[in-house]
């Protein structure tokens, strides 16, 4: 019946509240400004490790299950930043609390405060160690699953004609109804052991703490020991520290998930992070290839493995091709071919001998079906560059020059962007990608089929512009006709032989030119 004391505790406790209001609001703030920074400083630390040495090419190749490196990055991150911050938090909120409110308990009752304590410990030991670890293991499952379900839609979206082209909707339907369904099953496993079992442990765990202050506290205030306000006030304290040191059970779906991530995301970073791989025990002694960056092309007796050391390609092979001649690689399929460009371009280093090469950066590169990147069609002229202060006229010039004269004018000029692996049939993309090296000039150029869908005058006239550059340059194709585009000659067979032969071009009557073979180098070797 204070009323000076009431007012007073009133307008303490109104400017209190509007305290925490504030602090509520900055609280949400910092921490999802937390989040955000934390994960781009992550997504940037993996894509950096992602592109170092080619990473994302052995993950490609890598014998290694490492599903989905999109969704790892994209969505496992921003679930790990977004579950450390929380989890932080929630301890610092259970310490706090639990500092605050085991004073007032052990004051009341310290026997009571021993009892929540084991009772927490209890709870949440049988909680992490029947349901946690079957949990986290489903949930690991479970996001692989997802991904290769997204994955299978991304992947029908990309292969949309060709798919239409076989009618093959039967089988992709199967195929991505199969995905859905291990997606399905998987799910109804979380829900049973999360939502059934867990669930009911939890509400009966949680239940039993209405019950224990007047259990234990009981039997003093019925002998007189204790007033019946510390009854209240015993219960209230127990509910505000068991709720704190509930902290594990009470978010445990949560951290499941978020150590299912944890899992995740350190697998793909223990692969990122070697830059060695263990290599299994073959009869093949496992060694790599010897780099050395220098002008020329010039490989001095390499003998070349696939890389996981279980198959020679060929052996003891010597070449060197001087500035400005162009040498063609043929074969079987199968044979190795597209294999020696690999090895050029630095990706497969199993096997024996040096190379001598320029800085990769000094090598363009055009595979049969040519990247895309996605931007305007300037993007597409330049690239791999990046700041090329090239005109729009030079870029008609070059254009002209590949046999694409009214590209610009078909998508309202260089600046336009389109998903262009969509527009562009497979043989605009590779007079493209040649007008790429028109743009670039590079020194040196590797082409691996990168006419094969170009008619006979297309691929001439494109051979002759890169002839007039005077770049040096090694093709892999089959086509006779690529014959005379070229100085130098390699076949490959299946069985580890080669044959190195020189072309002589001899000029014709009728100014055409013919072609013959002179001499050559060959090795032989059984496999």
């Amino acid at each position: 019946m204070n009323g000076n004391r009431f007012w007073t505790t009133a307008k303490y406790l109104f400017g209190l509240y509007l305290i925490l209001t504030v602090n509520w609001g900055g609280y949400n703030y910092l921490r999802k400004k937390l989040v955000l920074y934390w994960r781009s400083w992550l997504t940037r630390d993996f894509l950096g490790k992602y592109f170092h040495n080619r990473a994302f090419y052995k993950l490609s190749q890598s014998q290694k299950e490492i599903d989905n490196p999109d969704q790892r990055m994209a969505e496992d991150i921003n679930k790990f930043a977004d579950g450390s911050i929380a989890f932080f938090f929630d301890m610092f909120y259970t310490c706090s609390q639990g500092i605050a409110f085991s004073a007032i308990l052990w004051r009341i009752s310290p026997t009571l405060t021993f009892i929540l304590v084991i009772y927490v410990v209890s709870g949440t030991a049988i909680t992490t160690g029947l349901f946690g670890r079957k949990l986290v293991k489903l949930n690991y499952k479970q996001q692989k699953k997802e991904g290769n379900f997204r994955f299978g839609l991304v992947r029908l979206r990309e292969n949309a004609e060709s798919v239409a082209f076989y009618r093959g909707e039967a089988q992709e339907f199967n195929q991505l109804n199969y995905l859905f369904e291990r997606v399905f099953r998987n799910f109804k496993k979380i829900i049973i052991y999360q939502e059934l079992y867990l669930e009911a442990f939890v509400r009966l765990y949680r239940s039993i703490p209405w019950i224990l202050p007047a259990v234990i506290i009981g039997p003093q205030i019925l002998a007189g020991d204790l007033d019946i306000g510390k009854f209240a006030e015993a219960q209230g304290a127990f509910h505000k520290l068991f709720w704190a040191m509930f902290v594990i059970i009470r978010r445990f779906d949560v951290l499941v998930d978020f150590v299912a991530r944890i899992d995740r995301l350190a697998e793909f970073d223990d692969f990122l992070s070697k830059s060695t791989r263990g290599i299994p025990r073959r009869s093949i002694q496992p060694t790599t290839i010897n780099t050395v960056e220098d002008e020329g092309l010039t490989i001095q007796n390499l003998t070349l493995y696939t890389p996981n050391y279980q198959r020679t390609l060929l052996q003891d092979l010597s070449v060197k091709l001087q500035t400005g001649q162009g040498m063609l690689i043929r074969g079987m399929s199968g044979c190795g071919k597209s294999s020696v460009l690999r090895m050029l371009a630095g990706l497969w280093d199993s096997g024996q001998g040096t190379i001598i090469r320029p800085p990769l950066e000094e090598i363009l590169f055009l595979p049969q079906r040519p990247y895309m990147v996605l931007g305007t069609l300037r993007n597409q002229l330049l690239y791999p560059q990046v700041n090329n202060p090239i005109s729009d006229q030079e870029l008609h010039q070059v254009l002209q020059q590949v046999n694409l004269p009214d590209l610009a004018a078909r998508f309202d000029g260089f600046d336009s962007e389109r998903d262009w692996a969509d527009v562009f049939s497979l043989g605009e993309q590779q007079r493209i990608a040649f007008a790429r090296i028109l743009i670039a000039k590079p020194k040196y150029v590797i082409l691996d089929e990168a006419t094969s869908a170009l008619d006979v005058k297309n691929e001439e006239n494109l051979y002759r512009n890169l002839l007039a550059l005077g770049t040096t340059f090694i093709s892999v194709g089959h086509r006779p006709t690529l014959v005379k585009y070229h100085h130098l000659i390699l076949e490959l067979s299946e069985s580890e032989d080669w044959q190195l032969k020189r072309v002589k071009a001899q000029a014709s009557k009728n100014r055409t030119t013919s072609i013959s073979i002179g001499d050559f180098q060959q090795r032989r070797y059984q496999a």
